[in-house]
């Protein structure tokens, strides 16, 4: 059976659907709701980097302080960890996504000239405070 809806002079259009403004407040919940969950996950991916640039940099320098306790001497390149078994491998700067982009810190003693005796992160980005990643 067929069931057509005619307009009549004193009946309106009874359609179901929804109106041009109810579908904007939608669309404007939804945009207000992707913009909270964005800066949400944002925040979140920018701390979790945070904490793991702390924890490299913590790994790092504690296999420096351990190869020069064995051995007397400060490691000349990253990698001399790692083929002294003090590391697994260099880990990639968090914020940079690179193992080379780590600042080593040399020290300027005659006898341990050009040997690495600190490390800090390649990163030009700002910390929440304003400082640089690169005075970690």
């Amino acid at each position: 059976m067929l069931n057509l809806k005619f307009k009549t002079r004193n009946s309106k259009w009874r359609e179901s659907g929804f109106t041009f403004i109810e579908m904007l407040l939608v669309l404007a919940i939804l945009s207000l709701l992707a913009g909270l969950v964005g800066t949400v996950a944002f925040t979140k991916i920018h701390s979790s980097k945070e904490s793991a640039l702390k924890e490299d940099l913590h790994d790092l320098r504690k296999a420096i302080d351990d190869f020069y306790a064995d051995s007397g001497k400060y490691p000349q390149k990253l990698q001399d960890l790692v083929d002294a078994h003090y590391l697994r491998f260099v880990p990639p700067d968090p914020f940079t996504d690179s193992v080379d982009t780590w600042q080593v810190v040399t020290s300027q003693e005659s006898v341990q000239k050009d040997r690495i005796v600190d490390v800090h992160s390649g990163s030009q980005e700002k910390t929440n405070d304003g400082g640089n990643y690169s005075d970690w």
